[in-house]
């Protein structure tokens, strides 16, 4: 199993800049760069990665994505002088170009490179590529929105001649909707590609019809293209891991994929001027986290946008901290999605329903029932006033066997028995979450994804307990997923009790704690229509405690496009 986090940049990719006045332009700036990689200086983590050399992009990757004859128009740019970029830059929307570009454009190209050989050869498990300029606007012909060569879409196209993929996850979190990815990949249905952006309903930047949800892709690619569009600013943590858990999570395990790319832009993230998002930088590390359970934790990370360098910095290096498994931090604020953003997650799911095995039961009503009960044991009532002296909110997500569990406290380390009888129990201290995980793995994701998870980060526990019984029906690879997308919370602070002496189990949890290796959970195979309805009963009569559960039901699409008529 490979090991270690790339980083890779260089300085002469800062060496060009807008030479003229032009305010739809001037926040593109070197400074970009710079302060990210400063920061990553500053908290130590640049001594932390491996140093992987940039190379120039050679004309034949460029022309992977791009025609020739556009290549030829920006080679031609650095014998220029100011009025001929000018007027060259004015061809196109949003760029602006300078003699040292091309060279520069060519090194982001080739930084991205680098790092798919570096993660596919096993050299390194991820990585960050620091590289200016950005990629996912520009098109086959034109540059686009400050971007000249489509540096991920390269990649990817790299990726699948050179190791032969047949499976790639973009995951585009830049706030602007990358157009140049989706339309080289429309057709594709080996690249699935998910992008979340400000549209307000088509009248924000690119302003283009195809970055709504109904965008689905074409031909062979249809379903394969995932457009969030947030119609509304603001957008904060709970909205951006709302769409993780009820869109891009699901479908993602579904398809596979054999390489991650990110199209890692920050304008997504607060006080960006450009995004007008609040989603803070530790919400990126989550993210990342998740991905990160994904493709055998093959990820690269590519920047792209964005234009608040404080928010930019830390948001990098809280990606590349988490790259590096370092503990995630609490993530802050209220887990409630926005209407508007429940809005785009149910239209997107709808969209998406013909496409998805995890879909399939979209919009079906509920006439399975799930009973939700509480049952405490003498032993369970003195756990909770011991809790309540010790700790202040601790996540269970037990599984349905009838035995004795441990729970150790941080303070003294005393073991008390709990009898674990309850399938579902609140109080102001901890949270039982019980959801059937069958053996069959085709129940695992509608259970995690759809209820745990987001019960989980509604109650940001601090402390989270998993007990495995010797009677369990869950597979030793669905344990150590759980516990993988798990140390999310609680600052990564989780015990697992196992009362169970097969080896391979207690080994493999214990490589998913120390981030030693990712689990393979298998092929995905979809939930049963009584074990959707089931979770999807549950999430009804809980959705006002714990509102991360709304995004998924269709009955609320009706009443938030009302409120919006």
């Amino acid at each position: 199993m490979a090991s270690g986090t790339a980083l890779i940049y260089d300085d002469e990719m800062t060496s060009y800049k807008l030479l003229w006045d032009d305010p739809e332009c001037d926040i593109e700036v070197p400074e970009r760069l710079l302060s990210s990689y400063e920061q990553l200086k500053h908290y130590h983590l640049v001594e932390r990665c491996i140093h992987v050399p940039v190379r120039e992009g050679t004309e034949e990757e460029i022309m992977l994505v791009h025609s020739s004859e556009y290549l030829e128009v920006v080679k031609s740019t650095q014998t220029m002088n100011e009025e001929e970029l000018q007027r060259v830059s004015e061809n196109y929307d949003a760029v602006y170009f300078h003699p040292n570009t091309y060279r520069c454009a060519k090194l982001a190209v080739g930084a991205t490179l680098q790092l798919v050989d570096s993660v596919m050869s096993g050299k390194v498990r991820n990585g960050m590529a620091l590289v200016r300029p950005p990629g996912h606007h520009s098109q086959r012909n034109a540059a686009n929105g400050f971007c000249v060569f489509n540096n991920v879409a390269i990649a990817a196209q790299y990726a699948k001649r050179r190791y032969g993929l047949q499976r790639i996850l973009i995951v585009d979190w830049d706030v602007h909707h990358g157009q140049g990815i989706q339309y080289v990949f429309e057709e594709d249905p080996s690249v699935l590609y998910y992008s979340w952006h400000r549209y307000e309903h088509q009248q924000f930047w690119p302003l283009l019809r195809e970055s709504d949800y109904d965008a689905v892709g074409q031909g062979k690619g249809k379903g394969f293209n995932l457009n969030v569009p947030w119609n509304k600013v603001g957008m904060g943590n709970s909205d951006y891991l709302a769409a993780f858990f009820h869109v891009l999570l699901p479908v993602a395990f579904e398809f596979v994929p054999e390489l991650i790319l990110v199209s890692s832009g920050y304008d997504s993230g607060i006080g960006d001027p450009e995004g007008q998002m609040n989603a803070t930088p530790e919400c990126f590390a989550h993210l990342t986290h998740f991905l990160m359970q994904l493709a055998n934790g093959r990820l690269c990370a590519v920047l792209e946008g964005g234009y608040h360098l404080k928010s930019l910095s830390e948001s990098v290096c809280m990606t590349v901290k988490t790259l590096l498994r370092d503990p995630l931090p609490q993530i802050s604020g209220e887990m409630a999605p926005c209407l508007s953003a429940i809005e785009s997650i149910q239209n997107v799911r709808g969209a998406h329903k013909p496409y998805w095995k995890c879909l399939m039961y979209e919009g079906n009503c509920s006439s399975v029932s799930f009973s939700v009960g509480t049952t405490k044991s003498d032993e369970a009532i003195k756990t909770d006033r011991f809790l309540e002296s010790h700790m202040k909110k601790i996540l269970f997500p037990v599984p349905p066997v009838k035995t004795a569990a441990a729970i150790v406290s941080k303070a003294d380390a005393h073991l008390l028995p709990v009898s674990v009888q309850v399938e579902m129990e609140m109080n102001a201290q901890e949270l039982n979450t019980f959801v059937r995980l069958d053996a069959e793995r085709n129940n695992f994701f509608c259970a995690v994804l759809g209820f745990i998870l987001p019960v989980a980060y509604s109650y940001q526990p601090d402390l989270v307990i998993i007990v495995i019984g010797p009677n369990r029906s869950l597979g030793v690879n669905g344990i150590s997923l759980l516990t993988c997308l798990l140390q999310g919370l609680a600052e990564s602070q989780i015990l697992v009790v196992i009362q169970d002496t097969e080896i391979k189990l207690v080994q493999s949890v214990a490589k998913a704690l120390s981030g030693v290796s990712t689990p393979d959970f298998g092929a995905y195979a979809p939930a049963s229509q009584e074990n959707v309805l089931e979770i999807k009963r549950l999430r009804d009569q809980l959705q006002q405690e714990w509102k991360m559960l709304r995004c998924s039901e269709s009955t609320h699409v009706l009443r938030v496009k009302h409120i919006y008529k």
